[in-house]
């Protein structure tokens, strides 16, 4: 049995959206990134229990007791109302995890999901409690079928991956630019340790999926399109999920962005498959 607790944003117990089939998604919270595009801002920050929700909440859902923001979820409708009022992009809705209490979902949905995928924020900001959860379920003989995926950022260190390697299946990870400037521009951090970690997992048969996010105006994946296809190659047959922007749930800048179109998409999917790359994967739906 494990101790460790886990800050935890939102589970979706069946997603088809986040890896292979239908699969248990648990969001953590906090980011290392801070993307302007940024679809979930609200799972960036940390909550610091400031209490200027909750006199904004009206299902007087949230309460402010001993210097602690409580959330009484059954009085809760998901209107989002403290998400749109807190600066630091956190959510006082988040809640602590144990590797147990979480082991217990995973049962009670085994004989109904291909697998589980861990995302956020970012995912191994909490690599100590990914060990312990992911070894439990590869230890234990009912689950141990369960594919475990990571949807990463890509920051962690090579260290940090080579600790959670022989318990995940893989992991998915976001190449949101390839110019160091436009990656800083968009994110607030460069990429050089974004793309050192997509090759180490290429290399050692981790990498799940490759992502780029389609963003007209704003993404650079165009102007460098030689140089990203020849990095991508080298990576061998790995699938490459192209993403279209759009502006459900960003906030700031982002906001006044065109969302990407079909033919958008279409255009980059055009230029990686005439310089070799041969898995690509669509969006399902543009918004």
């Amino acid at each position: 049995m494990s101790k460790r607790c886990a800050s935890v944003s939102k589970i979706l117990p069946f997603s088809c959206v986040d890896g292979p089939g239908s699969r248990l998604a648990i969001f953590l919270q906090g980011c290392n990134l801070n993307c302007k595009n940024c679809h979930n801002p609200y799972t960036i920050g940390l909550c610091d229990h400031c209490g200027d929700c909750v006199a904004t909440c009206p299902h007087q859902a949230l309460s402010l007791v001993e210097g602690v923001v409580h959330w009484d979820e059954k009085a809760c409708q998901q209107c989002d109302t403290c998400l749109q009022t807190c600066t630091r992009q956190s959510s006082p809705m988040v809640q602590r995890y144990s590797v147990d209490s979480l082991l217990a979902q995973v049962k009670r949905n085994a004989l109904f999901i291909n697998g589980i995928t861990v995302s956020g924020g970012e995912a191994t900001l909490q690599l100590p409690f990914l060990y312990d959860f992911f070894t439990a379920i590869k230890s234990a003989p009912t689950l141990r079928h369960l594919t475990c995926l990571i949807d990463s950022n890509g920051e962690l260190s090579t260290a940090g991956w080579e600790k959670i390697a022989p318990w995940m299946d893989g992991a998915m990870i976001d190449l949101k630019a390839w110019g160091s400037e436009c990656h800083t521009a968009l994110t607030g951090r460069d990429n050089q340790r974004i793309k050192q970690s997509i090759q180490w997992l290429a290399k050692h048969d981790k990498l799940s999926e490759l992502r780029l996010l389609v963003i007209p105006q704003h993404s650079d994946h165009l102007q460098h399109i030689d140089e990203l296809a020849q990095f991508i190659t080298t990576l061998g047959d790995i699938p490459v999920r192209l993403n279209a922007f759009h502006h459900h749930g960003v906030r700031g800048d982002a906001q006044a962005w065109q969302s990407a179109t079909k033919e958008d998409v279409e255009t980059l999917a055009a230029a990686l498959t005439q310089r070799g790359v041969k898995q690509i994967i669509r969006p399902a739906l543009y918004l």
